[in-house]
């Protein structure tokens, strides 16, 4: 899998391309920072680490997450036994929380706290979602 790293001080933001959905969340929050247009795309000098890891947060695929190599990374939030799954209106099953997913002959375990799995069946990277769910104007 596609996967970069942008450093600034003791901020690590990770943008995993084979995940990401395209929502451009990112990109309509925080131009300064996330510019589909420029190389590299992420700019870390574009906003205070504050104003980028709450966009980060916004990110519905879980494609961007950061990590503060100060502070411990935030943990799952668990209520009781259970994990939160969402449905995105038209698009991809988020499931919020660290995972592992047996495909095949492969264990692929997903580390950041969101994972969004295809429900379209149009994804070239099944079983998580690529964005082609906009592709086929997928509707539910």
């Amino acid at each position: 899998m596609g996967k970069k790293e942008y450093n600034k001080g003791n901020l690590t933001v990770v943008w995993k391309k084979d995940v990401c959905v395209h929502a451009a969340n990112c990109v309509k929050g925080l131009p300064g920072v996330f510019d589909a247009k420029a190389r590299p795309w992420i700019n870390l000098d574009g906003a205070d680490a504050e104003a980028i890891k709450k966009q980060v947060d916004q990110c519905p695929s879980g494609a961007l997450s950061y990590i503060i190599h100060e502070e411990p990374v935030a943990g799952v939030q668990e209520v009781g036994e259970f994990i939160e799954v969402e449905t995105l209106k038209d698009g991809p099953l988020i499931v919020h929380s660290k995972v592992n997913v047996k495909h095949g002959n492969l264990t692929i375990t997903k580390e950041g706290n969101k994972t969004a799995f295809c429900r379209c069946g149009a994804s070239e990277n099944k079983p998580f979602c690529d964005g082609n769910h906009r592709k086929i104007d997928f509707k539910d």
